[in-house]
């Protein structure tokens, strides 16, 4: 996010210009807010902008216009670029007199406190909306039959995701080779499929 870069460059200026600065707080800043920044930005830009510029395009494509393609990255591209472009000069003139405002009123805290709650919020959702599980396998016969991913639904809506996540997280923390945990998913995925599982 150019936002943090802007934000980090007026930091580093005031670093240079101000012995007394505290060099710790540019690392601070950096890792609070490039989470849930980057999860607002990537869910806008590539979850939101990019799906409206596909469906342009490829509606043009499929009809062998070649304004397809041409408007994808156009509508895609334009208002990325010029964000990242602006984003910057907003980041580099909110920089040091924002941080010095917020130091001296106590917010710092409050704000990191903030930035980590949104992060935290980001994630969940992305969690619950691109991660699929789906479970076919029915409990009892005829009309009565109920799928268990009707049944782990009841108990809380998306528990399915949460629970891999959760897994996948933990394997980390464990510091498990993240291509072994590729691996791992690509093997239970293909055999549950094969077997009807999922």
């Amino acid at each position: 996010m150019t936002l943090i870069l802007g934000i980090n460059a007026a930091m580093e200026e005031e670093n240079v210009n101000d012995s007394e600065f505290d060099t710790s707080a540019i690392d601070n800043i950096k890792t609070s807010l490039m989470g849930p920044l980057a999860g607002i930005g990537d869910s806008f830009f590539w979850g939101t902008l990019r799906l409206i510029a596909t469906g342009v395009g490829t509606s043009l494509a499929m009809q062998g216009n070649i304004l397809g393609p041409v408007l994808f990255l156009l509508i895609f591209n334009i208002p990325h670029i010029l964000f990242r472009y602006f984003a910057t000069g907003w980041g580099y003139k909110l920089g040091t007199d924002f941080l010095k405002r917020i130091q001296v009123n106590g917010m710092m805290e409050s704000l990191t406190l903030g930035a980590a709650i949104i992060g935290l919020m980001v994630v969940g959702a992305m969690t619950s909306s691109m991660i699929e599980i789906e479970l076919p396998v029915k409990i009892g016969s005829g009309e009565n039959a109920v799928t268990l991913q009707s049944i782990f639904n009841d108990i809380v809506p998306n528990i399915l995701n949460l629970g891999v996540f959760g897994a996948i997280f933990y394997l980390l923390k464990k510091e498990v080779n993240t291509l072994m945990i590729l691996l791992g998913l690509a093997v239970v995925g293909i055999l549950g499929s094969f077997v009807g599982f999922f």
